[in-house]
């Protein structure tokens, strides 16, 4: 299940157990819910190796960031919801 938090107003500092949050975006970064199941998808792994070359371990969000578009990032987790 994905969630996103559309304002700060909404947005919470709890993450749901068995889940985490990461922030997708170019320009405006949105805050996403997922599972942590999707840490063990092939997909989802090449993903990371490609935040950690863009941003190391430093994120200026002070959370996971992912230097994708939101609609790829949407695509992915779609795809991943399903398998």
């Amino acid at each position: 299940m994905l969630r996103r938090s559309l304002s700060a107003e909404k947005r919470s500092n709890q993450v749901p157990k068995g889940h985490f949050a990461v922030y997708v975006g170019e320009s405006e970064k949105k805050r996403f819910v997922i599972p942590l199941s999707y840490l063990n998808n092939p997909s989802f792994q090449e993903l990371l190796c490609q935040t950690e070359e863009e941003f190391g371990f430093h994120h200026s969000m002070g959370g996971l960031t992912i230097p994708c578009t939101e609609e790829l990032f949407i695509d992915l987790t779609a795809y991943l919801s399903r398998t």
